[in-house]
Order: C-alpha cells, then sequence, then structure tokens
C-alpha cells in the first residue's frame, strides 16, 4: 500500500508538472511564434488568452461530471487531448489554427488538472490528505519557475516546435500510466444533483482562492520591472530574484502539508493568511532595499504557496462529496484572481508606481481572510443544524 502510495503521488506530481510547463512555457516562446506567423506581439498574447479563459470556462463542468462518472476517464481523455493540442500548436498550417490548437489545450488542462487535486484527496488516508495534496501541488509550481527555461533551452538547440512535441510524446505516455494507475480509484456513488442547494456556498467558498490570488499576482506579473525600475536590477538578478520566489513557493507548498495534517487545514489556512498580510506590508517597506529583496520574496511565496495548499486540503475535506467540481472551481476563482491582480497591478503602476504593489495585495490578503474567516463559521453553524 505504502509503495501504491507513492506510485500515485509519483504519476499526479509530473502529470502537473507537464501541466504547468504546457502554462508557463508559451510566454518565453512568444517572440518566435510572431516571427514564424507574422503577426505581432500582441496578436500571439492571445494564444496564452485563450488557453486561460477556455480552462476558467470549462473545469467546473469536467469537475462536475468527473464526481458523477468516476475521474480516471476524464483525467485520460484530458490527455490524449492534449496530445492532440500540442501535436497541432507545432505544426499548425495557419495562425487560426494555432488559436484553435490552445483552445483545445485549455480543455485539456482543464479536465486534468483540477481531476489531480480531486483524486489525491480521494485515494489519500485521512489523516494525510494535506501532505499528499502538497506533494502533487509542488509538481505545478516547480513549473513555475522551470517551465521558461525549459523551453528556452529547447528552443534555442531544436526550435520552438521541438517544444510542443515533446510535450505531446510525454502526455502519450502520461496517458496509459494515469490510465492503469487510477484503476483501482473509487467512485461516486451518490446519483442526486450533487449542485443542489450547494453552488453558492461552493462560490463563497473558493472567493477566498480569487483573493489569495490577486494578492499574489497583482505583483508578481509585474515582478521583473519592478525590479528593473525600483532595484535596478540585471537581468541575472532578476532571474535569481524569481529563482528564490519558485523555491519558497515549492518548499511553502511541501511544508504546509506536513502543517495541516499535524494542526488541522481550517487553522494553517488562516495562520497562513495572517502571516501573508504581514510579509507583504514588510515586502512594501524594503521594496527597494536592494539584496533584502531576495529573503523577503522568498517568505513571501513561503508563506502564500503554503496557504494555497491548505486551503485546497480544506476544501477536499469540507467537500469530499463534491471534491471533483469543488477543486475545478476552484482553479477557475485561481484564474479569475490572477486575471483580475494583473488588472489591478497595471491601474497600481501607473496611478501610484510599483512600490505600492505590496501594500495593494496586503489589502487582497486581507479579505481573503475575512472570507475564510466567515466560511469556517458558516460551516460550523451547518453542523449544528445537521447533528440536532
Amino acid at each position: 500500500m505504502k509503495f501504491k502510495g507513492w506510485v500515485c503521488l509519483s504519476v499526479g506530481w509530473i502529470t502537473l508538472f507537464l501541466m504547468g510547463i504546457d502554462l508557463f512555457v508559451v510566454s518565453p516562446l512568444l517572440p518566435f511564434i510572431s516571427e514564424a506567423y507574422n503577426v505581432s506581439s500582441a496578436m500571439t498574447g492571445w494564444m496564452v488568452t485563450v488557453f486561460a479563459v477556455t480552462y476558467a470556462l470549462f473545469a467546473p463542468f469536467f469537475g462536475w461530471l468527473s464526481d458523477k462518472n468516476g475521474r480516471r476517464a476524464m483525467i485520460t481523455f484530458g490527455l490524449l487531448l492534449f496530445v492532440m493540442s500540442n501535436i497541432l500548436t507545432a505544426f499548425a498550417p495557419s495562425f487560426f489554427w494555432l488559436i484553435v490548437s490552445r483552445i483545445l489545450a485549455g480543455l485539456s488542462v482543464a479536465s486534468i488538472t483540477p481531476l489531480i487535486y480531486a483524486i489525491i484527496g480521494d485515494i489519500a488516508p485521512a489523516n494525510r490528505t494535506g501532505t499528499w495534496l502538497s506533494i502533487v501541488v509542488s509538481g505545478h509550481l516547480t513549473a513555475l519557475w522551470a517551465g521558461a527555461p525549459f523551453g528556452t533551452l529547447l528552443e534555442h538547440f531544436l526550435g520552438w516546435r521541438s517544444v510542443f512535441v515533446v510535450m505531446a510524446m510525454i502526455g502519450a505516455i502520461l496517458a496509459i500510466v494515469n490510465f492503469n494507475t487510477w484503476k483501482y480509484a473509487s467512485k461516486n456513488d451518490l446519483t442526486r444533483n450533487l449542485l443542489a442547494g450547494n453552488l453558492l456556498r461552493i462560490l463563497g467558498s473558493v472567493s477566498v482562492t480569487t483573493f489569495w490570488a490577486i494578492s499574489m499576482y497583482a505583483l508578481y506579473v509585474y515582478l521583473g520591472a519592478s525590479l528593473y525600475y525600483e532595484n535596478r536590477f540585471s537581468a541575472t538578478q532578476i532571474a535569481l530574484a524569481i529563482t528564490f520566489y519558485g523555491i519558497g513557493a515549492v518548499l511553502g507548498s511541501l511544508i504546509s502539508g506536513q502543517l495541516t495534517d499535524r494542526f488541522g487545514e481550517r487553522n494553517i489556512s488562516k495562520v497562513t493568511l495572517i502571516f501573508l498580510i504581514l510579509i507583504l506590508v514588510c515586502l512594501g517597506i524594503f521594496f527597494s532595499s536592494g539584496d533584502w529583496i531576495y529573503f523577503f520574496l522568498f517568505l513571501w511565496a513561503l508563506v502564500g504557496y503554503a496557504g494555497f495548499t491548505s486551503y485546497q486540503a480544506r476544501l477536499a475535506v469540507e467537500y469530499s462529496n463534491e471534491r471533483g467540481i469543488v477543486m475545478a472551481w476552484n482553479n477557475t476563482a485561481l484564474y479569475i484572481g490572477i486575471t483580475i491582480g494583473s488588472m489591478i497591478g497595471g491601474y497600481v503602476i501607473t496611478k501610484w508606481g510599483y512600490p505600492s504593489l505590496p501594500y495593494v495585495c496586503s489589502i487582497a490578503a486581507i479579505l481573503s481572510f475575512v472570507l475564510s474567516t466567515q466560511k469556517v463559521k458558516e460551516r460550523k453553524k451547518e453542523a449544528v443544524v445537521s447533528d440536532s
């Protein structure tokens, strides 16, 4: 059983790492793709936009479907669609088909990423849910800082199309591996409408993630530019700063799993949000402090992603019967938060400059904390009613 558990975690980690690579690898390749299809950089940027919008729209549908019909078939379907979409991206005869390929890629990842979270929540031992989820989440977070170097390296030696060919080949292997790995994963036997009376409560719960994402990405999207203009960092220093951030994110996710299983999902998710607020304020104070920024970026990611992972575990426990759709809605909430965060960040730097970003992010973290506290109280009230 122990060996089987490590197999499941390894497959989940690698699958989410590949999904993360597909998400983060496109941005550094945009100049080469723009040149290949003779279109502007703004036009090629739609590759990222249509992927994100498709993912956000369809993830809840696939989550709902997996709660009713099982996750194994949906994950396998998603990986096969992932293979097809990346082959089409590599060999698209026109820019139109390139955009179509990224829509299909968004569909494929929407039917994989949240369902991996859900199926790990399904099979994890009752007292190890946090640890198991933290391990697979770290796969996605590792891609956050490994995706760009991976794509840039392959492009340098083999051209940008090779990146998508390699991902398609790995995806084909993972389709077979996932199909066999989740063979004995339990299926939800409920035949009732899983959304009946729960949709508003679910949306309220995942709104915590939306404000968390704003608190992280309103600054992260503009991090490179802010370090350049406010700290006069070179390209090497900016890369080092992002590496510190990436390491903090992975460590935060892994540490969070252990703490969550020991002290409880609700406690850790709330405590990490409190620390996130404080660290963002400190980040604002020391924003132009030179080398100290590395330390605070590391702490910011460490605490921030510890909070994200612990909240994922909390949702998995509180919505055990609707785990697939809740994880999917939570991922949609994440993308909405990233989008809103980038818009807010752009407005803030225009009005008040880069040093104001951490303080604005801290306000979003406060709102996330307040929503998190309210949802806990509501759940307790429901538990009292059900017990009576």
